[in-house]
């Protein structure tokens, strides 16, 4: 499992800033890295974006995306990710949206989380599944794999994030 420790210690050595763009964690991410002492040296900041309203004022993420997609879209967190880079310091940025439930649709089940990460070398996003853990759970599950992209893209070779 990532520890925020890990990211952090990796955004250090390679001098990168990072910021979050956060809607169905509602901060979580940012909470969990600047709940280390010393993190502001590499955490810029997080923009909890829980409305629609939100995503577009804080984000630019574009009232036609989420027109066409739907909050929870890999379109979206892609805006949001792209977004949260460009009205911060810092070089990476990762973005969640998602039905972390009760409830959600046979199209958008309980547990479908967007994953959006933006730094230097583009955007990557990705769609996980977590299926009807209970909201507390996919939160938390949603948070672990937010670190874990995150500190991918901090140790991978070729910078990609």
């Amino acid at each position: 499992m990532t520890k925020p420790d890990d990211v952090l210690r990796a955004a250090r050595a390679r001098k990168v800033m990072i910021a979050t763009a956060e809607s169905c964690t509602g901060g979580m991410i940012i909470a969990a890295l600047t709940d280390i002492a010393g993190s502001s040296d590499v955490v810029d900041r997080g923009f909890v974006t829980y409305s629609n309203a939100a995503k577009e004022q804080m984000l630019g993420v574009q009232a036609a995306t989420l027109d066409t997609f739907g909050a929870v879209s890999q379109q979206v967190a892609a805006e949001m990710a792209q977004g949260a880079l460009a009205r911060s310091a810092a070089g990476l940025a990762v973005a969640v949206t998602g039905i972390a439930g009760p409830g959600g649709s046979d199209h958008k089940p309980e547990g479908r989380v967007c994953f959006g990460l933006a730094g230097a070398q583009g955007v990557h996003v990705e769609t996980v599944e977590f299926g009807p853990l209970g909201r507390a759970n996919v939160r938390q599950a949603t948070v672990a794999h937010a670190l874990r992209l995150m500190l991918q893209a901090l140790t991978s070779a070729d910078d990609q994030p």
